[in-house]
């Protein structure tokens, strides 16, 4: 992606080229007009409305290349096109369900039947794997080749996202779609979800497990099918929530007793001295110890509830806070406006303001707020609900909202404007998140859907 105004490698994208940055975290209804309009009938609020009116574009922006269909994942001014993460979109199913709505479960089940198809339909593998990301419509890439096809192409398969080199597969977002299919089996009672979510269940037995003296489960795979030696704590922890509810869905013991495998390894990674977790280990014997994540403090707390480990949003809150206000090094916030939340790591708060992120990109504002992260923060803290959290995560929640109201302006999805106020920017300011890629204040759908996930209280790693 050198010299495209992009945002660089992707969180998701080092799997794909086969690259190595340690255990890293790495994750046809109706019109987005008439969405909104159902989500006023719920009460849903004006800030949530415009969210779900973002989600509804992203994921109808290419009308005229069928209606088996993802949500393309950043507005096109990210230049990746019309991307779609699968992490992303299993956030997007999460969302919709969220709302309660019968139009964001249409949604729900259309994306998650697409979901369903890449699986089915792989150009190359039959053996219950996702890709990491997929095109969802026709673009010309950076070296003038066209991209002519939606995400089924012409002769039948799914559109795997290989201009990027999004074609592997990482256990943590084939986790993630997992848990959204369980969720649309346990709405819709349609067995179709579950069959594919225990495929994805299985595939991450065979491939993942290791008998290394850490155990847990391993990253996944590259393009080339080539096992990655990492192993990571946010993967291991997006385990406990899928095995979990894999055993409630379908009866059967043995996803508890993988469960419990994936749960040993998330608690080998804390550090009962600081009060937080790891990122993970890249040989299986000896743990990072640093950068240290946001999402393995706040996921942790979603998916075990664990009152002698929820220390670990006190760390994140305090140690990964910051504030961004158009006075900082390298921001990108407007005049009169300011911020709050947290940053993905440890190392982003260290980052070389003198120097770009990657080739082409802008310099690191080290006080950007990821607002992902800050979403994950706020429902982590509603989960706990100790005193003050309520206050807090209401207050994280404000800060993302006013983002969504003034950051992002003049943006497109399929080169069609996306509406003023509606969908929230990855980040207040360029961020160097410390794993070798950045994030920057374009309209995202998962961090879309993650605020809604946090305004709407709805926990997706226990259903």
């Amino acid at each position: 992606m050198t010299g495209s105004p992009g945002p660089g490698l992707s969180r998701r994208a080092l799997i794909g080229t086969g690259l190595g940055v340690g255990a890293a975290v790495f994750t046809a209804a109706g019109s987005g007009a008439a969405l909104a309009a159902e989500g006023s009938s719920v009460g849903a609020g004006s800030a949530q409305r415009r969210a779900y009116a973002f989600l509804a574009a992203a994921m109808d922006a290419y009308p005229d290349h069928g209606t088996v269909r993802l949500a393309q994942s950043y507005t096109d001014q990210a230049g990746l096109f019309s991307t779609a993460f699968t992490y992303d979109n299993a956030l997007v199913i999460l969302a919709e369900l969220a709302s309660r709505t019968a139009g964001g479960r249409s949604r729900a089940v259309a994306i998650g039947d697409a979901l369903l198809y890449a699986q089915a339909h792989d150009p190359v593998y039959d053996d219950g794997r996702l890709r990491q990301a997929y095109n969802v419509g026709p673009y010309t890439f950076y070296d003038g080749s066209p991209q002519p096809d939606g995400f089924v192409r012409a002769d039948g398969t799914a559109n795997v996202g290989t201009q990027f080199g999004f074609t592997g597969t990482a256990v943590g977002d084939m986790a993630w779609a997992a848990v959204a299919l369980g969720a649309l089996a346990r709405r819709t009672g349609q067995r179709r979800f579950l069959t594919g979510a225990v495929r994805i269940g299985e595939w991450i037995e065979r491939v993942g497990r290791t008998d290394e003296p850490l155990g847990g489960y391993k990253f996944g795979v590259n393009g080339a099918d080539e096992k990655l030696p990492f192993t990571s704590t946010e993967h291991n922890t997006d385990l406990i929530g899928l095995f979990g509810q894999l055993a409630r869905l379908t009866g059967d013991s043995v996803w508890l007793q993988r469960r419990a495998r994936a749960e040993a390894f998330v608690m080998k990674m804390w550090e009962p001295s600081g009060g937080f977790f790891y990122t993970g280990t890249n040989d299986g014997v000896t743990i990072n110890k640093s950068p240290i994540p946001e999402d393995t403090q706040t996921w942790t707390q979603l998916a075990l509830s664990s009152p002698a480990h929820s220390g670990s949003l006190d760390w994140a809150a305090s140690e990964l806070a910051v504030l961004d206000t158009a006075d900082r090094p390298n921001s990108s916030v407007p005049a009169g406006q300011s911020y709050e939340g947290v940053t993905f790591s440890s190392a982003a708060l260290l980052a070389n303001e003198d120097a770009p992120i990657a080739e082409g990109q802008p310099k690191p504002d080290r006080n950007g707020v990821w607002f992902e992260g800050t979403a994950h923060l706020a429902l982590a803290l509603r989960n706990r609900h100790a005193r003050g959290d309520e206050t807090r995560a209401r207050r994280l929640i404000a800060s993302i909202e006013r983002a969504q109201d003034l950051l992002g302006g003049d943006q497109t999805i399929g080169s069609k404007a996306v509406a003023e106020r509606s969908g929230v920017v990855s980040a207040s300011s360029p961020l160097d998140t410390g794993f070798g890629f950045g994030y920057y204040a374009y309209r995202h759908a998962g961090a879309t859907a993650w605020y809604l996930l946090a305004a709407t209280r709805t926990n997706p790693l226990r259903a």
